[in-house]
């Protein structure tokens, strides 16, 4: 779960926090750390070596629910998904899709998923594709510094809710090349 339990999903909002986080500084070295709501506890951020990874969004508790209402819960977690792409795509340029099927079999099958970024993303059980954008400047087209973005909608098990979730990366949002898998 996170802090933004209970916030209904804003178009306008997510952008903006989308724009924050690509113009936030990010730490240039030292270990992966999550952050927590001091008084809850619950997911508010994490960042390691170049990134930082933040909820957007996240749905009502899936427990207890079957379809078709697991299927509407899903298609309003990719319809903001969708939107909040297409806002940015008009700000940002085309995004494309960095899959992490590589990353997250490594992982599953107990080794590493390579980048710590990957394991930050599934320790906060962000496994959803990433639409991402980049490189673009830290403030925006045209800012200094380049920078990667993307956004992810992920959720931990069938009762937990599911996260729209956002990160800046300054290393490059590839692909991980997929062989031997």
């Amino acid at each position: 779960m996170t802090a933004r339990a209970g916030e209904p999903f804003a178009l306008p909002r997510a952008v903006a926090e989308a724009e924050q986080l690509l113009a936030a500084p990010v730490p240039p070295a030292g270990p992966t750390v999550a952050q927590g709501d001091p008084a809850t506890g619950e997911w508010t951020a994490t960042e390691g070596a170049g990134f930082r990874i933040v909820p957007l969004w996240e749905g009502d508790p899936l427990t207890g629910v079957y379809a078709p209402e697991w299927n509407d819960a899903e298609e309003a977690a990719e319809s903001h998904l969708a939107a909040l792409a297409h806002e940015l795509d008009r700000r940002w340029g085309p995004h494309t899709t960095v899959r992490l099927h590589v990353p997250l079999r490594r992982w599953l099958s107990g080794g590493s998923p390579g980048e710590p970024l990957f394991q930050a993303l599934f320790s906060v059980d962000l496994y959803g594709d990433l639409t991402v954008w980049g490189p673009i400047g830290a403030a925006g087209p045209g800012g200094s510094g380049d920078r990667w973005f993307a956004v992810t909608v992920g959720h931990s098990d069938g009762d937990a809710p599911l996260v729209l979730a956002a990160l800046v990366s300054e290393g490059a949002l590839t692909e991980p090349d997929d062989a031997g898998w």
